[in-house]
């Protein structure tokens, strides 16, 4: 697929910043040893509230579910950074924050404890996301600005 030189650097800064984003939300979760999600699962509203509150009060569950969110937020985002790995780390990260909107719909009815920091209906943050990796998974670059490059380029020149 070829891309205008406009869309390749609007496509890589889109990549870029979603990794940024997950890279450094993941490595906040990982410095700090207090963290876990279980506020956030107890706070969560929607058709899979029960299933949510299950994970926060099930011990195992909750450091299971804390480990994937640590490291899967930070190594989709790295993936994301680096071009490496881009098709697998972008539908990570569209099934990380699914499950993130599933825990907080925007649904009209549901309060959270948590204040949100815009109002919504249906669509919010996370769904926006969640939209533009979907981009970033149809639209790759990582074989063009990225570490697959290299890799490409050093099969290509070994064959």
């Amino acid at each position: 697929m070829q891309y205008s030189k406009t869309g390749l650097v609007s496509l890589v800064i889109l990549r870029m910043a979603i990794g940024w984003h997950f890279f450094y939300e993941g490595m906040v979760k990982i410095l700090n040893p207090a963290w876990t999600s279980k506020a956030y699962l107890l706070d969560s509203g929607g058709i899979f509230k029960s299933l949510f509150e299950w994970m926060a009060t099930n011990s195992k569950v909750l450091l299971f579910t804390d480990f994937l969110n640590e490291w899967g937020l930070a190594l989709i985002g790295f993936s994301l950074l680096t071009g490496w790995f881009t098709k697998f780390s972008s539908i990570s990260g569209m099934l990380l924050l699914l499950f993130y909107y599933l825990s907080h719909p925007a649904f009209p009815g549901i309060e959270y404890l948590f204040p949100s920091d815009g109002s919504y209906f249906i669509i919010n943050k996370t769904l926006v996301e969640l939209f533009a990796l979907f981009v970033i998974y149809s639209f790759p670059t990582s074989h063009i600005v990225g570490i697959e490059r290299l890799v490409v380029k050093r099969k290509t020149q070994s064959q």
